[in-house]
């Protein structure tokens, strides 16, 4: 009633022999990729020591120092802060999936200090975050 399948199927690879990369060497890649885009938008802000200490971990991960320089956006300085919240954010949610604490604690530094720079000074009498 069936045909036997005369071809190998297009799902299996024919050449095995092509290198994998482990899963935690494609986070250390996933990690390295938004450090460095976080080190990008840093040095945009003019952060030199937390762009130093960013660079560091890239460094680690990739085994090599990032090219650094200062692609100037001409975007405001707050939508540089919300931008870097959010690559600092990624960055920790895959430097905790690695186990990788001395990234997810740099991450979470960086998340505080893009939160604090965008609540801008508090009012008199106010604490800055409280809703």
């Amino acid at each position: 009633m069936y045909e036997p399948i005369r071809s190998p199927s297009v799902h299996t690879p024919a050449d095995a022999d092509f290198p994998h990369r482990s899963r935690e060497e494609e986070l250390d890649i996933q990690l390295a990729g938004h450090l460095a885009a976080l080190l990008a938008v840093t040095d945009e802000l003019g952060l030199g020591a937390a762009g130093d200490r960013i660079a560091e971990q890239v460094a680690r991960l990739r085994g090599a120092p990032p090219a650094r320089h200062a692609g100037l956006t001409d975007a405001a300085p707050a939508d540089l802060h919300r931008r870097a919240h959010a690559l600092a954010g990624r960055a920790l949610l895959v430097a905790a999936s690695r186990a990788d604490t001395t990234a997810a604690i740099l991450a979470a530094i960086r998340m505080d200090a893009h939160t604090a720079a965008l609540a801008g000074p508090a009012p008199s009498g106010q604490l800055v975050g409280a809703h």
